[in-house]
């Protein structure tokens, strides 16, 4: 991203909001199923695999892969002036994909199976928004 980068406040709802919550603190939290042991998400107390609601949170290593992207280079209203930017699937370490940003680096580098780690934007509501950063060394 060239521009400001937006940071929109994401609403919340009981399901989501330990999610939002760990944000403020730089941790990543994921749904985990202890039936089916499926690590999933958007969260939500009910595991989509299976059905089951004896499911937990547990926090993620923050941690992917590049598993699909686009580059944005036209876009309105408050994105308008972050063009160019990328906008990516990232399949976490342990399992679940999540539609985010990858930002703070060269967007000519990044690749599917660009090796990657969350980095949080505040949106000064209290919670931040979860994007990644190309990992140095890799």
């Amino acid at each position: 991203m060239t521009g400001e980068r937006p940071v929109p406040v994401p609403p919340t709802n009981p399901e989501t909001e330990p999610f939002w919550d760990a944000t403020a603190d730089g941790r990543l939290l994921l749904r985990s199923c202890a039936d089916c042991k499926r690590v999933y998400h958007y969260p939500r107390r009910q595991c989509p695999e299976c059905a089951s609601t004896n499911t937990d949170w547990t926090e993620a290593s923050g941690r992917g892969t590049v598993y699909s992207y686009t580059v944005t280079r036209r876009a309105s209203e408050e994105y308008a002036d972050a063009t160019p930017y990328v906008l990516a699937y990232v399949e976490l370490k342990e399992g679940p994909r999540m539609l985010t940003n990858i930002v703070d680096c060269d967007i000519e580098r990044v690749e599917v199976d660009s090796r990657v780690e969350v980095v949080f934007d505040d949106t000064g509501s209290g919670r931040a928004l979860p994007r990644f950063t190309l990992r140095v060394g890799d």
